[in-house]
Order: C-alpha cells, then sequence, then structure tokens
C-alpha cells in the first residue's frame, strides 16, 4: 500500500524528504569511487583522522549557525550535551573504526562491490536493535531486508555459484565487511546512548572524540604521511568526504527522517550501489559487468517493498 499523508502540504514535505535521501544515497556512494582511487596514496587512519577533525569543525558551526540544530530545538551547543562524556568515546571507536576498515578494504575491493557489503548494514542492524532496543522487524521488513542481502551477496561474489559455495571472497570485501559490523552496531547504540541531543550536536561531538581516537591508533602512519607531497586527488577526495559525504550526508538525513518513516529512510541504503556504478561510470571507470546485474534488479526490488511497505 503506498503511503497515505494528510494533506498537500505533508506530501510536499515528504517528497523533498525523499529527495533529501536521494541525495544522501548519492552523496555517501560517491565516497566508495573517489575513496578507492586515494585509498593507497594515504594512510587510512590518517584520511581518517583528519576528516573527522574537520568534520566536526563543519558540523559545530552549522550547529552554531543554524537554528533549530541544539538541545531542545535551540541553537548551539549546550551543558547537558556534555554529560557521560564515554558515551562519545564508544560512538567514535564504532564510527572511526568503520571508516578506517572502509578505506583499508577500498585499497583492494571493487567500489561497487563495496557499495553492495554496505547494502548488509541494515540487515545487521535490526539483528543488533533486537537485543539492545527490543525492536522486532516486521515481516515485510523482513522480507525486504533478506532480498536486498540476497541481492547484494549476489554482487559482492560477481554472480559466481563457485566463489559463493566456496565462500571466496576478496580480502578487501572482508575488511570491509567487519567494518559495517562496527557501522551496524554504531546505530542502534546512537539511539540507546541518546540523551536528548540532536544529530548534528551528536555527530559533531563523535567525530571530534572519533578524530583522537583514530588519531591515537594511527599515530605512526600520520607522522610518517608527507602531506605537502601528496596528490592533489587526495586533498579533492578528502573535501569531498568531509563536506558532502559526512556534513551534507548528516544534515539529510536527520532532515528526511523527520519527515519519512524509518523504513523509507533505512531503504535508500539499497541504493548505494545502483549510485556506485553510475560513479565508476562518470569517473570513466566503467561498469561492473553484467553478471552482476541480478544481484542489482534484487537491491532495488528491496527498495522498492521498503518503500511501497507503509
Amino acid at each position: 500500500m503506498r503511503p497515505r499523508y494528510a494533506d498537500t502540504r505533508g506530501r510536499t514535505e515528504a517528497l523533498r524528504g525523499h529527495a533529501a535521501m536521494l541525495g544522501f544515497s548519492a552523496a555517501v556512494s560517491g565516497s566508495f569511487s573517489l575513496g578507492s582511487m586515494v585509498a593507497n596514496d594515504i594512510a587510512p587512519s590518517a584520511l581518517t583522522s583528519l576528516r573527522l577533525l574537520l568534520a566536526s569543525a563543519l558540523l559545530a558551526v552549522l550547529v552554531q549557525g543554524l537554528p533549530g540544530q541544539g538541545r531542545g530545538g535551540r541553537r548551539g551547543f549546550a551543558r547537558e550535551d556534555l554529560v557521560a562524556p564515554w558515551r562519545y568515546l564508544v560512538l567514535a571507536i564504532l564510527y572511526g573504526g568503520y571508516f578506517v576498515l572502509m578505506f583499508e578494504g577500498l585499497k583492494t575491493a571493487q567500489p561497487v562491490a563495496a557499495g553492495a557489503v554496505f547494502t548488509l548494514t541494515p540487515l545487521m542492524a535490526a539483528a543488533f536493535a533486537w537485543p539492545l532496543l527490543g525492536q522486532r522487524l516486521g515481516p515485510v521488513t523482513a522480507l525486504a531486508l533478506a532480498i536486498g542481502g540476497s541481492g547484494a551477496v549476489w554482487v559482492i561474489f560477481r554472480g559466481d555459484l563457485q566463489a559463493l559455495l566456496g565462500f571466496e571472497i576478496g580480502v578487501g570485501e572482508g575488511v570491509y565487511f567487519i567494518g559495517c559490523i562496527l557501522h551496524a552496531l554504531y546505530a542502534p547504540m546512537l539511539k540507546k546512548l541518546n540523551r536528548g541531543e540532536s544529530t548534528l550536536v551528536t555527530a559533531s561531538l563523535l567525530t571530534l572524540v572519533g578524530a583522537f581516537v583514530v588519531a591515537a591508533y594511527g599515530w605512526h602512519d600520520i607522522l610518517a604521511t608527507d602531506w605537502g607531497a601528496l596528490p592533489p586527488l587526495v586533498w579533492v577526495g578528502l573535501a569531498y568526504l568531509v563536506i558532502l559525504a559526512t556534513a551534507f550526508a548528516a544534515s539529510a538525513l536527520q532532515f528526511a527522517a523527520q519527515r519519512l518513516p524509518s523504513s523509507h529512510v533505512m531503504a535508500y541504503t539499497y541504493l548505494t550501489p545502483v549510485w556506485v556504478i553510475g560513479w565508476e561510470f562518470a569517473l570513466g571507470h566503467g561498469g561492473p559487468g553484467s553478471a552482476v546485474l541480478p544481484g542489482i534488479v534484487l537491491i532495488v526490488v528491496a527498495l522498492l517493498v521498503l518503500l511501497r511497505s507503509q
């Protein structure tokens, strides 16, 4: 059944929410293609620590400058946001670890396959949400996640049944899968540890803590990096990651979450490998081959099932 909205304004706001999620999925997907292009030019911990530090500063500017982004709809940070700071450390370890493992995996993983691995995140997040939050999946959502997961597995193994039966997964995809486990755990923990902070306040503080956590982990790589000799593409990729894949993505996600059912927001995760294919063509890298197309079709079907479920 299609979602029903009470009035024209409600439909307009819903359409704006869908547009925001299209932008979110496109922005996040671009990080796979650009990330794979620079992953071997800079250590993942060096790139991630700087990315998180700059993203935190940008998000802090948004919290201070935009009305309604602080606690209770106010502008700016509040003293209550710093209560139990250990929460941000837990979230930062999960969040920062995801990004380090993402770029570690992209050293060898194909961007489209990595995007497909990412579509497994909602299924894993649902598995974590049950014991942590007591949330149970409805039958339609469970069906959509199963369809999307099947499509993701098809793309990851490139439609090779022998590789699937022998579980011949690439090292890069395996490393990134571990990162996605951290990301999936991060989603329910974000809600469990929230004490009234807004999305942007939480994002700003946890990315700040995350920058120091990753720097403490990878300090040797950071000191060994010749920052002045990095290729220009690394700085282009860093700017993209900070502005679009972090600050814009966080803002778009918050905007959409206020206007769409949660299942609709989650559904756009399944567009990731489709967008990555578009990015790969746009950057002149070509397509992934026809063998993965059935998996892409299954992923799109999962998206449509979730969108039509409410």
